[in-house]
Order: C-alpha cells, then structure tokens, then sequence
C-alpha cells in the first residue's frame, strides 16, 4: 500500500512520544525532526515538508497540548489535522451544470493511465446514476481508439470516435450526440506525449477554446513521486487544471505525491486509482488518507466498498440465518464470493484500525480460493450439513479440490466452532460468557482468516 514505509516511521516516532509522558519543547523538536525525514523519505515536496512541520511545531509547543494529560495524542491529532489540511480539507467532487452534458477533458503523459482511467470515471458515474460517454479523442498513439473501446466495453460505458480526423471536431461532435442522446457526462480521452511539449498543450487548448469544458482532469502516476508533482505543475500553469486522478496509490509509492499536489499546484487530488480493476477507483478523502498514513484505518471507506459490492437482501438473509443458527456452507461460500469482490485482502485489512502492522507474509491472496475450492468439491447435501461427511466423503472432496484431508478436517473444525460462536453471539446457548472465545488463529493471523476465523 502506498505510504506504508511513512506509516511505519511516524508510528514509531508517536510511540517514543507516547512512552515519555510528559511532553517538553526538547521531545518536540526531536520528534519534528524524524518526522521531517520520515516525509521527504516518502518524496514529499521539501518546501511543503517544511512549512508542515513548522506548523505542527508551533501548535505542539503550546501550552495547552504540553500541560495535556495525554500530550503524546494532542501531538498526533495535530498531526493528522494538519495532514488534512496538506490534501485538502474535504473530497473535491466533480461539479455537474445545470445543463448537461458535463464536459471532463482528461489529459496527461503517455503511460500515466490516461485511457484506462478515463474508462474507470465512466464505470464509477454510471455506477452513481449518470449516462457517461467515452470520447476517443486520442488519434496519434497506435490503437488508442481500439483500446478505449476494450476498456469501455469491461466499464458498460458507450464510446464515440471518428477515427484519425481533428480531435477538436471529435470532441464537437460529441457533445452534439450527447444532447441528442440523453449523455449527461462527456469523458475526453485525449492525447498524450512522452514528455510535455508546445504541441500536446495546444491542441488540449484547441478542445478547451472550442467547446465548453467543465473539468480539466490531470492523470498522474503516483509511483513517479515527485516528477508527478513536476507534471502536474507544468500541466497547470499551461493548461489550468480543475483537479488531478492519481494512480498506483494501491502500489508501494512512497506517497510524497499525494502529499504535495495540493500545495504546490493549488488543485485538489479528486480521485485515486487503487488497483488494475475497472472498478479500482475511489474518491480522494484527505481525512480518511490520513487516518491511513498514521495508521487509523479508514473505516468509512470500508463501508462504502461494501455497501457497493455486497447484495443487502442476500444480507440480510444471512443476519436471519445466524440468528436462527441455520448458516451453512453455502452461506459461508456466498459470503466469500461477495467479500471477493470488495477487493485484495491486504488492502481491506489496511482499513481496518491497527491492522496495518500486519505483514506481507501473513496475508495469503489465494487462501481464500483454496477454501472456496473444497467447499466447491462438496455436495449440496454435505454444505447443508457438513456432519454427514465421513472419512470416503473427506476423501473425495480433497481430491476434487486438489488438497489434502488433512485440510478439509481443519475448515470441518473451524466452521464446528465458528457456527459455536455464532451460537453464544445469538443468545442460543446455556449461559452467555462475558467473554467472546479467540478466533482460530488469532488476531496475528487474520490475513489468513476468513468469516468466523475460517481459512481463506
């Protein structure tokens, strides 16, 4: 995940903060210098690292946070506010006019993403209700129109082009189909170029001149770190962009990007490419970003992927079958299949507060699938009730899923005492206990848990 190693090192400097107690101006100023390395470490830009850290310096040292009973926290709240004000205090959104079609012409550098995420933005507003409509306005690199085509038939989301003739009589056109056909978003997929040159600028400038553009959104790749800030810059000063989509914030970018756009071109990051999937693409929040960077999760975005990609009746099924202790197999494979779709373990986990210490090693993608392949191997009868598999039938299920018994008597085992849990948690046994038993595995080893504690 990007800002991992800056996550790493700023715990680490809040946890000699908070071993120390009370607080002096000294412990400050030596803990403001490990986190102005920990951010240009991270390619933060030098003259935004400073003015941070002297701002959070001069509200550390005041005397309502060193005379604080927990001035250690004080100084991480204070951080945090700080961090979110470096983004930008609230989600930049995309500013629809009162008479369609909104016009979003995206531009950037060869290989930055441009077209893909071009497709991204068409899948995620139709997804919230618009008509998109995808303009192949790129007529110079060798099957960028064919490519737009792919991607915007894997995001559901019409696109226009007119083959090799003026990207400004393209985009033109356009917009006169859109009113024509109900289109309400306008998604131009322009050109790029391997560096910024007089050329790329003047022709994006020709599209701005000649229809009316609403947002002008700057394509960067996050892993380029501060050459994405350099970008962003040039593309501003030509061009006067309304916001940027960053990419690969999934990846292990250092993150100084993210933290220097803001500041150093006045333009908001509006969204952020978090995966290879059509559908890895997210609002930027400045204040969930931050409550990553220092480890907090990001709890609300958690939610939102899952209200996006979980079935609420299917749900809601299942809350009744855990209360009544009817959830079987099928259910448990259902739920895997839906929390699938959420996306990559690591990345959920990284959400979740606290979890972010876990390592690479104890988080296995495919356990997952595993599962789901001896679950698979059963039959409809043995997922109902998984009690009437004998030693054959445990036989036969490793086979057919390519495992060992071995492995089928540890998931038989471990949904034994997950429906047990379930069980206590619904009120259906003798006596509550006061305490909820571990999950198998634990805490450590959650990368590997399923629902329940059962292997992924």
């Amino acid at each position: 995940m990007a800002f991992e190693g800056l996550s790493d090192k700023l715990s680490n400097v809040f946890k000699k903060l908070k071993s120390k107690g009370k607080l002096d101006e000294n412990d400050i100023k030596l803990a403001m210098r490990e986190v102005r390395i920990a951010l240009l470490e991270a390619d933060v830009n030098y003259k935004v690292v400073k003015d941070f850290v002297k701002t959070v310096s001069e509200r550390a040292v005041g005397a309502d946070v060193l005379e604080s009973l927990t001035p250690a926290q004080q100084v991480i709240k204070i951080v945090k506010d700080e961090l979110v004000s470096l983004m930008g205090s609230e989600n930049a959104r995309i500013e629809f006019p009162s008479k369609p079609p909104c016009v979003v012409m995206m531009c950037g550098l060869q290989g930055s993403g441009k077209t893909t995420h071009s497709a991204k933005l068409g899948r995620y507003f139709k997804e919230h209700g618009h008509r998109p409509l995808l303009v192949a306005c790129d007529i110079y690199r060798p099957a960028a129109i064919e490519q737009l085509k792919v991607v915007g038939e894997k995001a559901g989301v019409e696109v226009f082009e007119r083959g090799q003739i003026s990207p400004v009589e393209i985009a033109k056109q356009a917009i006169s189909y859109a009113k024509d056909h109900g289109n309400d978003l306008v998604i131009l997929d322009t050109a790029g170029r391997l560096h910024i040159d007089e050329v790329l600028m003047k022709e994006l400038q020709d599209i701005a001149a000649t229809v009316t553009v609403n947002e002008t959104l700057l394509v960067v790749d996050a892993m380029t770190g501060q050459d994405a800030v350099n970008v962003a810059k040039s593309f501003n000063e030509a061009l006067e962009i309304s916001g940027v989509i960053l990419t690969k914030l999934d990846g292990d970018t250092r993150g100084g990007a993210a933290l220097s756009v803001l500041a150093v071109t006045g333009k908001p990051i509006k969204f952020s490419g978090i995966g290879e999937k059509i559908e890895d693409l997210e609002p930027f929040h400045p204040e969930r970003m931050a409550s990553r960077i220092l480890g907090m999760g990001d709890v609300l975005t958690l939610i939102d992927k899952a209200q996006e990609t979980m079935d609420e009746s299917k749900t809601l099924e299942m809350v009744d079958k855990l209360k009544q202790n009817t959830f079987d197999m099928n259910d448990l494979l259902d739920q895997m299949e839906q929390i699938q779709k959420m996306g990559p373990i690591k990345q959920l986990l990284g959400m979740m507060p606290g979890m972010n210490k876990i390592k690479d090693e104890d988080i296995d993608e495919k356990a997952m699938d595993r599962t789901k392949a001896l679950i698979t191997s059963m039959t409809k009868e043995e997922r109902a009730n998984p009690k009437i598999i004998n030693p054959s039938r445990k036989r036969r299920i490793a086979a057919g899923s390519g495992m060992k018994v071995e492995d089928v008597n540890r998931l038989l085992k471990q949904f034994e005492t997950m429906q047990k849990l379930m069980k206590q948690l619904g009120g259906g046994g003798k006596k509550k206990r006061r305490r909820f038993p571990m999950m198998p595995g634990g805490m450590g080893n959650m990368g590997k848990m399923g629902p329940g504690g059962l292997p992924m």
